[in-house]
């Protein structure tokens, strides 16, 4: 098979979806299933040394640059362009959206429809970009992969997708992954870090009183509540301490530093725009509790990598967040301020709360592998790859 992939979130510093691709390319280096593979990365920036580096693990791969800024038009035209030249059996758009007008049959990951749910979120443009692309490639694609059931039941919902056509196949976590190990999948530290190594070496329960948060910022991420209430925490535990790692994309803009400056934990609180993988790993093997209030997610990775390097989640109780994490995480309501500061107070001042929960993490993180979701995934390409070679 001839697989073109829209690249462009390999590029500059990989976050969420960048990441996920990146980790499925490195599974299918040395799956056999995948022995008949042929890549082509297709971005506007220069991917040669990333397509060298999967090379020489074993992927039949090429980087291809098409110049361009990256953005809708780039995809629509240029990208549109680029495959058909390329006589692709199957482009795999791994970002929400597709070029329309393409004639290669693609297949595209829509992660959650966060824009259509919650249009407030984004900006009227943004928004209506948002919505209007990812409907119309769900609706085109040959096949919809998504990350969760939550995911899944949204798409329908709000695209208009018909379920069958949806294909879940959640995002993996390796069972190695720690802080201390070596990232193969990924360079960089930000949202959805692969990490992957030895166990974790420190118990939750015998780490110091250090919070955790990991992912692009966004409104629907509540960081400000974080902030509130560790200022609480701070005040019953003062030499506890909050990272928080992530691009600030709030819409509308939520000044964090200022937040903390008015709070005086200037000396508790550590604002990360950005961190390298050595970083990131130390702030996982020294957090004992990792915090995500997300109200909205398709799947919700960081969590689940806090829990395999160790630390304990508090996340807002939602239903991909049962979904996903089950047991193994402590869950507040939105808007509960009085049961966050709670639940991070007795998580962070008590070594035994923070370990009785961690104990509960193998069973969920049994669950996700990376090599389960590239095998599943590929699957759907080739599928979809050989209903275009039957048509034709």
């Amino acid at each position: 098979m001839r697989l073109a992939i829209d690249a462009r979130e390999l590029g500059g510093r990989p976050t969420g979806v960048g990441r996920y691709l990146r980790a499925l390319l490195d599974e299918w280096t040395a799956a056999s299933y995948a022995a008949g593979l042929r890549v082509t990365l297709v971005a506007p920036v220069d991917l040669s040394d990333v397509a060298a580096e999967l090379a020489q693990r074993g992927l039949a791969v090429d980087a291809l640059v098409v110049p361009g800024r990256g953005g809708t038009r780039w995809e629509q035209v240029s990208l549109a362009r680029a495959v058909s030249a390329l006589a692709a059996d199957m482009l795999f758009a791994p970002a929400y959206t597709a070029p329309l007008a393409t004639r290669v049959p693609y297949v595209v990951t829509v992660h959650d429809v966060s824009f259509a749910a919650h249009p407030e979120w984004f900006s009227w443009r943004e928004g209506r970009r948002r919505r209007w692309l990812t409907t119309l490639a769900a609706r085109r694609a040959r096949r919809v992969l998504t990350v969760s059931r939550f995911s899944r039941d949204e798409i329908v919902r709000f695209c208009g997708v018909p379920g069958d056509r949806i294909v879940v196949v959640p995002s993996g976590i390796d069972r190695r992954a720690a802080a201390g190990g070596e990232s193969d999948a990924a360079s960089g530290g930000a949202a959805g870090a692969a990490l992957t190594g030895a166990l974790p070496s420190t118990p939750a329960g015998d780490r110091p009183p250090r919070v955790l948060y990991v992912g692009s910022i966004f409104n629907r991420r509540h960081v400000p509540a974080l902030i509130r209430a560790f200022a609480e925490v701070v005040r019953a535990l003062p030499g506890a301490h909050l990272d928080i790692v992530g691009e600030n994309r709030t819409h509308p803009y939520e000044d964090l530093a200022r937040l903390v400056a008015s709070l005086d934990l200037g000396q508790a609180v550590t604002l990360h725009d950005y961190v390298s993988d050595d970083v990131l790993r130390s702030l996982y093997a020294r957090a004992r509790v990792f915090a995500f209030l997300s109200e909205y997610e398709g799947f919700g990775l960081p969590p689940l990598e806090a829990m395999a390097s160790g630390a304990v989640p508090v996340v807002l109780d939602t239903p991909v967040a049962r979904e996903v994490l089950g047991d193994a995480a402590h869950y507040v309501a939105l808007g509960d301020q009085a049961g966050l500061v709670g639940a991070l107070r007795a998580l962070v001042g008590e070594a035994g709360a923070a370990a009785s929960l961690a104990a509960r993490a193998a069973a969920v993180l049994d669950r996700y592998s990376w090599e389960r979701a590239a095998r599943e995934t590929y699957a759907v390409l080739a599928a979809g790859a050989a209903g275009k070679e039957a048509a034709d």
